[in-house]
């Protein structure tokens, strides 16, 4: 329930940035719930992972304003591109090739992804409560901290700190719930109801254009699709079974492959019900640090995003700061990977300083996990400990360089 509760904005945000890109909101409300069950009970009952999924932030972005308002396709075309990269996904997952690269991260790399990753995620946190905003001179800069929201959110970071230390395993949930309460009477948020009847999900479902997906032009797009959920659902994966404890000593997982099979099918099923890439949710390091440590979390919040298109109008009343103090909880947790660096070893204190800054501040994982491996490289070859560099790594440093190159 924690993990759904901390991600479940998606149902709300998704359907409207797609709404930009002309489809239809209700349709696409409905797609993004059922595309986020399909994914959710595949990681669930087939990896036993508590890791939970649904249509990506960021990867919404880039259907809506840079496929179809920026290059002009239409949303159809660029349902189109995301089938074809699920497909392309799910080939190199069953070939183990995705698996081949997650193995292949060195584990000071793993760490820092985690620790990146929290990084992001406290910055998530503070834009989504008002606490920092944006600003033309200093980039960013702090908002008004006395107002509703920033204080609700900075409330329910400290009750969640508080009750977690006095073993509250509830603590994130109670807190979220108690913050909606409080905004709820404040008369912040407004009450809509509690049951409605989910829309028709008939103007997205099977719309696909395959035709224009497959020309030339388009390899570009299914590329950037099919690389940027490779590597934002591999470093959050790493992140998670980190956290849950559920790697071996080398920072390897069991039933890997599964576990990225899942993310893979469900989106071919969200691009066939009308709905942008889906991928594996970083929130789930909320579920995990309350004691998700079985695929019966995936399970559940699948179930929950099925209920949630009956339930809309009840769920539509948790604001963004309520979710807020939860997720600047769960990047402190995932920012304790720091005590196993070894800060003496300037070829590990590099790269994993890398990734912890420039996650954050690209807004992209994508983009900290390429420059971290970039930066792993190149220090070790000028160190001379370029024996520590592996084959794998060698490669993925050169699709990263050349990513960047020629495909930024």
């Amino acid at each position: 329930m924690t993990t759904f509760i901390t991600m479940v904005y998606i149902v709300f945000v998704n359907p409207a940035m797609l709404a930009e890109a002309g489809m239809d909101q209700g349709a696409a409300f409905v797609a993004t719930c059922i595309a986020a069950a399909i994914g959710c009970f595949i990681m669930g009952l087939w990896a036993n992972y508590p890791l939970a999924l649904a249509p990506g932030m960021g990867l919404n972005a880039f259907f809506t304003y840079g496929v179809v308002l920026g290059m002009g396709y239409t949303w159809q075309a660029a349902l189109g591109a995301v089938f074809m990269s699920g497909c392309i996904f799910l080939l190199l997952s069953l070939f183990k090739v995705r698996e081949w690269i997650i193995n292949a991260i060195p584990l000071v790399l793993k760490r820092a992804i985690a620790t990146g990753i929290g990084a992001f995620l406290a910055l998530i946190a503070l834009k989504n409560a008002g606490i920092i905003v944006a600003s033309p001179a200093t980039l960013v800069q702090l908002g008004d901290i006395t107002s509703a929201g920033p204080l609700l959110a900075i409330f329910s970071f400290f009750i969640i700190a508080a009750l977690l230390y006095r073993n509250f395993k509830s603590g994130v949930l109670i807190s979220i719930l108690l913050v909606t309460c409080i905004a709820l009477a404040l008369g912040l948020v407004e009450y809509h109801g509690i049951v409605a009847t989910p829309p028709s999900i008939l103007p997205t479902f099977m719309q696909l254009d395959f035709g224009a997906a497959l020309e030339l032009s388009m390899l570009s797009v299914i590329f950037a699709f099919l690389f940027v959920d490779l590597f934002d659902t591999s470093g959050t994966l790493v992140a998670v079974t980190q956290k849950a404890g559920l790697a071996d000593e080398k920072g390897n997982m069991p039933r890997l492959g599964r576990a990225l099979s899942a993310d893979s099918t469900a989106t071919i099923a969200g691009a066939m019900l009308g709905t942008s890439t889906t991928t594996s949710y970083i929130e789930s390091v909320a579920g995990v640090s309350v004691g998700g440590r079985t695929g019966l979390t995936a399970v559940v919040v699948g179930i929950c995003f099925l209920l949630m298109m009956f339930f809309a109008p009840l769920a539509q009343m948790v604001p963004a700061y309520a979710t807020a103090g939860a997720i600047l909880y769960v990047a402190v947790l995932m920012l304790q990977n720091l005590k196993f660096v070894n800060w003496d070893d300037m070829t590990d204190a590099i790269p994993v300083t890398v990734v912890l800054l420039m996650t954050p501040l690209t807004f992209s994982i994508a983009h900290g996990i390429a420059l971290g491996f970039i930066s792993y490289t190149v220090v070790k070859v000028l160190c001379g400990k370029q024996d520590e560099v592996t084959i794998s790594v060698w490669i993925l440093t050169a699709l990263f360089i050349i990513k960047f190159a020629f495909l930024s």
